[in-house]
């Protein structure tokens, strides 16, 4: 199983078609038991999660891999070493666990800042005692990669791919980080869900991109197919890809994505890719 669940859902009131807010307890042990059931053995979270490291911790994970995210760290940050294992030793106890799969950086451009060489070390030294097997980063787009990876090396990179936003694959970068060796896990396969939305509750803000969604949905009903398993078949259709990291409110909403994920690969996806950062990164929509 390629799926990898998301949880941000479990601590947060997350993504731009989430209806149902933050997921309650109950909802989110019925997932994760579903998500074992059917074979996924990975869950994503981070410590800007809101509650979701210790909503994780109550359920216990004990039949999952575990990857975490380490916070923007502060400006004033005076031993870094120091801070790093604070943060992972505060997680770990929040989720129950004695180490984790891997820890990767929200912010990596920090990477390439004043304490970028300490702040990497620290992460060396996480691998090193056992608190990790893997470390790596959570990039936005491929292009901080142009930066980073002729300076440091990363055992997990984690991006954003879909059918609007292709940058990892069109910038090569998706077959230089497989022939590296470095295990690669996409996210927002639904575009925090606006690939799944009828095209009259797409937001007003987005409107400028009629077009895109014109020809999208064109595409789905002449193809009579969902617009979930089309969107969830484009990154599954890249064996470069180990992961993709899926979201969802409900068992329910789960157990859909994971019935979209086993069923044939479409020959051939709409053109529909789009370089506008405003559209891409979900960061920038609260300025439209």
């Amino acid at each position: 199983m390629r799926l990898a669940l998301g949880t941000a859902q479990f601590g947060l009131n997350y993504g731009i078609a989430n209806q149902a807010g933050q997921v309650m307890r109950s909802e989110a042990q019925a997932m994760l038991q579903l998500a074992h059931l059917k074979g996924i053995d990975t869950l994503d979270t981070a410590i800007a999660y809101g509650e979701s490291e210790t909503c994780l911790g109550e359920i216990g994970t004990q039949y999952f891999k575990v990857v975490t995210k380490l916070p923007i760290m502060p400006d004033d940050c005076l031993n870094v070493m120091e801070w790093v294992e604070d943060q992972i030793n505060l997680s770990l106890k929040r989720l129950g666990a004695n180490s984790l799969y891997a820890v990767l950086l929200h912010r990596p451009i920090q990477l390439q800042q004043e304490k970028g060489q300490q702040l990497f070390q620290a992460l060396q030294y996480l691998k090193s005692i056992g608190k990790t097997q893997k470390i790596g980063i959570s990039i936005y787009a491929p292009d901080e990669l142009d930066a980073l990876i002729p300076h440091y090396s990363f055992d997990l990179i984690q991006a954003p791919f879909n059918l609007v936003d292709r940058r990892l694959h069109t910038s090569g970068w998706l077959h230089r980080l497989k022939q590296q060796g470095v295990e690669i896990h996409t996210r927002s396969a639904f575009l925090q869900g606006l690939l799944l939305m009828a095209p009259t509750a797409i937001p007003a803000k987005f409107l400028p991109w009629n077009q895109l969604w014109h020809t999208w949905h064109e595409w789905l009903l002449h193809q009579a197919i969902s617009p979930l398993y089309a969107s969830l078949a484009f990154p599954l259709s890249f064996p470069e890809i180990d992961r993709v990291v899926v979201g969802a409110d409900s068992v329910q909403q789960l157990e859909q994505i994971i019935q979209a994920s086993k069923v044939d690969l479409p020959r051939s996806f709409p053109e529909i890719f789009c370089s506008e950062e405003n559209l891409i990164n979900p960061a920038r929509w609260s300025y439209l």
